[in-house]
Parts: C-alpha cells; structure tokens; sequence
C-alpha cells in the first residue's frame, strides 16, 4: 500500500545547467511529520551523504527559510527551482506499507540524477504544506540530513520524532486512528474531548505499569506508545 511519494524532476548530470522540479506529491503530515515527512526526511538521510560536506549548512539553512515562509533567492546549491518540467529526468520515491506483513518499506530512484537534486526536491516539496505543518516536517527533514546510519526500521522510527522503540505502520499511516485505539476510544464516536483523552491516558499510563500488572520487556514501549498518542489527540 503506497504511504507517501514524492515525484522530483532534475537536469540529468551531463547537462551545462542544473534545475529541479516537482512531480506530483502524496505527502500526508498531519499531525505532523506523518508519513509524509517521514518520506522526506528519508529522502534526505539516503542522499545527503553522498553531497560535499561543506553544503551541509546551506541545506539546513534552507529549511529555516522554508519554514519561515520566506521567499527562496534562486539558485540554492548551484541549482534553479523552477516549475515547467518539460525536458527533465523523473525520479520518485515511495514510502510503502507491505501487504505481507505490515512493515513500512521505503523505495528509491537510484542513479537517475544528482543526491543534491533529490535533498532539494525533499525541501522544497514542504513549500506546498501550511505554515503550522512545515516544522514537523522540516524537522523530519534535519535529522535525516544529520543521519549516518543505515536506512531502516531505526531511521523511519528516529525521523517520526518518537525517539526510541518499535514503529508501527499504522502510528504514520493513520495516526488518529492508532491513538484512539492505542487509548480505547471508539473510532465511530469523534474526537474524545481533552478531559476524557486525559482520563484515558492517566488509566492506560496505571496499566502499563510494572506494579500494576504491565509486562516489563513490554512497560516502556507501551508507555511510549500511550504518550504519543495522547499528543496525537491533544492536538487536534
């Protein structure tokens, strides 16, 4: 099942100028990063490391004006944002759920064009979300540029913002869903009010616990599960 996509078109390496546009994007943020954000901070951990270190800075930098809103002075990193796209390499990138077993799967264009290309492609596709979602996001999008592991289960768990533990698919793909059912709200009835969401967690947080019957090796992802979804309601 496709999660979340990004289409980047690029000047193909030969070619004398360098441009970057967009394709069509699935990019699903709120509540933010989503799935979505996810995708692209992927993006940026997977080609980031292939780019001259000393880029790095202009990169971040480039987040905080996209998140601020501001107007992008062309060129950035020695390529031109532009919007027709006739004449210029397709690349996409996926984030699926695999219908076998659940687990998230990320896929990438390799080869077709420049690492700068496609990190910028990342950047500026957050051009197209509203201004309270473009933090999340771009966040997602720093750590995966600050990334050096390998592109896996730990990067989608570390660029979600949760930290630590087990990621499940449904967490991004519908995470309104999961936390209602991760604190045993009825998905039928509509957003629970804070008063109730609070209820709810203070209970779910006594029964996860150790001393009140919670499984040890299982406390603390639960915990962390209950946590997150609180947020995820809180800030609806």
């Amino acid at each position: 099942m496709l999660l979340a996509e990004i289409e980047v078109f690029h000047s193909r390496p030969i070619a004398p100028t360098r441009r970057v546009a967009l394709g069509n994007m699935l990019l699903p943020c709120d509540p933010g990063p989503g799935v979505g954000g996810v995708l692209l901070g992927a993006v940026a951990a997977r080609f980031t490391p292939e780019l001259d270190p000393d880029l790095i800075p202009d990169l971040v930098s480039l987040t905080h004006e996209v998140e601020a809103g501001r107007r992008i002075p062309q060129p950035r990193l020695r390529h031109r944002l532009q919007e027709d796209r006739i004449g210029l390499t397709r690349s996409a990138h996926r984030l699926f759920r695999r219908d076998e077993d659940g687990e998230l799967s990320l896929s990438f264009a390799e080869e077709r064009g420049l690492p700068g290309q496609m990190v910028l492609g990342a950047i500026y596709a957050v051009q197209s979300l509203p201004l309270h979602l473009r933090g999340a996001v771009l966040s997602s999008i720093r750590r995966g540029i600050s990334w050096n592991g390998d592109i896996g289960p730990a990067l989608l768990v570390y660029l979600s913002g949760r930290g630590s533990g087990s990621l499940q698919a449904d967490a991004l793909a519908d995470p309104v869903g999961w936390a209602l059912r991760t604190l045993g709200f009825d998905l039928e009835a509509g957003t629970p009010e804070r008063s109730a969401i609070q209820r709810s967690f203070r209970q779910s947080l006594i029964e996860a616990h150790p001393d009140h019957g919670g499984a040890d090796d299982e406390a603390a992802q639960r915990i962390a599960d209950i946590t997150e979804a609180r947020r995820i309601l809180l800030a609806l």
